[in-house]
């Protein structure tokens, strides 16, 4: 299963995005969507959220009054902290269900507009960033009926473009029509997506020739889902990785005791698979047909 995490501010479009996905087949789990099925009337999620805000945050029908809660959360960090704490791990919970239920050749894609925030980057094979200038997010907002200066409170509580930029393998900027955005997402569906995601079922690598040029950040973010895979095993492990010719390159040091196959098996869902190398070390291709990469496995 691919697993791609898709964000990007209130207002980027990061929603047609999504829904574009989903037509091309991905499985999409929309956090948003979870965030009001958890707190949907007579859920334990609206009891929690009523016992910390008050009475004030529901409708005369009992439901809840998105627009009066937004402006109580809102108010200062420490408020939409409060709220967080009582909707995020119920979302989790239930992402996690509709995952398990997905099939294993899914592309299943999280949307999630606090991805980065939540410092979540390292547990997806990719994440995609839909983007927008502010002032268009702002007139976007205002259009579809919130005050100005809540949008604007909104935007600035969440992270930056320079945050985003350093968690995201693909960035969309969305500033043309929604026809354009949706042509963008087809061709990483047909080019990378797809590959990528028929790649790591069969346990192949990708064809280096079609890797694109990488960087600092490239080896930074593949270093950060190595070790987020690698799980209790990393605190035996030696960690570091660069670019050399394009190529992304983890080097993986096992101390006495360690066990090359154990890593192996831990990096094989996260798109890291055998290739042949010297006597001493393990290999593993990477199976993203748009970024090489190759992870070194030394005990």
């Amino acid at each position: 299963m691919l697993r791609i995490g898709l964000t990007g501010g209130t207002g980027s479009g990061k929603s047609t995005a999504a829904a574009r996905l989903s037509e091309r087949g991905a499985v999409v789990v929309d956090a948003d969507r979870l965030a009001r099925e958890v707190v949907a009337p007579g859920t334990p999620g609206l009891a929690a959220v009523v016992a910390e805000f008050g009475p004030d945050v529901l409708t005369s029908a009992g439901e809840l009054d998105r627009a009066a809660l937004a402006a109580a959360a809102f108010a200062s960090d420490e408020r939409r902290r409060a709220l967080e704490s009582i909707t995020h791990p119920r979302i989790a919970a239930r992402t996690a269900e509709l995952a398990a239920a997905a099939p294993p050749d899914a592309v299943l894609v999280h949307d999630v507009p606090l991805l980065v925030e939540k410092r979540m980057a390292p547990g997806y094979h990719l994440v995609v960033v839909v983007d927008a200038p502010v002032e268009e997010r702002v007139r976007r907002l205002v259009g579809r009926g919130l005050d100005e200066a809540d949008a604007r409170r909104r935007i600035a509580a969440q992270a930056d473009d320079e945050a985003r930029r350093r968690a995201a393998d693909v960035w969309l900027d969305n500033v043309g029509s929604p026809d354009e955005l949706r042509e963008a997402v087809d061709v990483l569906w047909e080019h990378r997506f797809g590959p990528f995601r028929d790649n790591l079922v069969a346990g192949r690598p990708a064809t280096p020739a079609v890797g694109a040029a990488a960087g600092a950040r490239d080896a930074e973010q593949l270093l950060a889902r190595v070790v987020a895979a690698l799980g209790a095993l990393r605190e035996g492990v030696r960690s570091s990785a660069s670019v050399v010719a394009d190529v992304v390159q983890v080097e993986l040091v096992l101390s006495t005791g360690g066990r090359a196959a154990d890593v192996v098996r831990r990096l094989a869902p996260v798109g890291f698979v055998p290739v042949p190398g010297p006597d001493g070390e393990r290999r593993l291709g990477g199976c993203d047909p748009g970024r090489a990469a190759l992870v070194v496995v030394r005990a």
